[in-house]
């Protein structure tokens, strides 16, 4: 997270091998912690929003960063140089599938990880400007 942050985003800011899969910088605040945290993730753009997978590459559990966002929505994000406030939100069930096709066309590996969840339902999260 260093090299991005140094870099804004050169370094670190592509998912190695696809340059189309970008990676953004989430701040959150523990959810029973109240520790701030930094979560590096692969995104998709939602209108002037952005949105990221719980995915936890198919483990049977939602990722800490979900549980932290939950409790503690208003946040900020790091696109290369930008430093964005927003607000987090789970998608809603008309946003879902067009969103779950990006992130699939985005790499096929997301289609591996829902089989891999074990039935979990991928939570998928818009940020949204604040």
């Amino acid at each position: 997270m260093a090299l991005y942050r140094w870099s804004g985003g050169r370094i670190g800011g592509h998912m190695p091998g696809r340059r189309h899969a970008r990676i953004l910088l989430l701040d959150h605040v523990g959810a029973k912690s109240g520790i701030p945290r930094t979560s590096p993730l692969l995104y998709v753009d939602a209108g002037a929003a952005v949105a990221i997978a719980a995915s936890k590459a198919g483990q049977p559990h939602h990722p800490a960063w979900y549980h932290n966002l939950l409790a503690h929505p208003d946040t900020t994000i790091r696109i290369g140089t930008e430093v964005r406030p927003v607000r987090a939100r789970v998608a809603t069930a008309a946003e879902y599938p067009d969103l779950w096709r990006e992130f699939v066309t985005m790499t096929p590996d997301y289609e591996f990880y829902r089989r891999q969840a074990g039935g979990r339902t991928i939570p998928l999260v818009v940020l949204e400007p604040r």
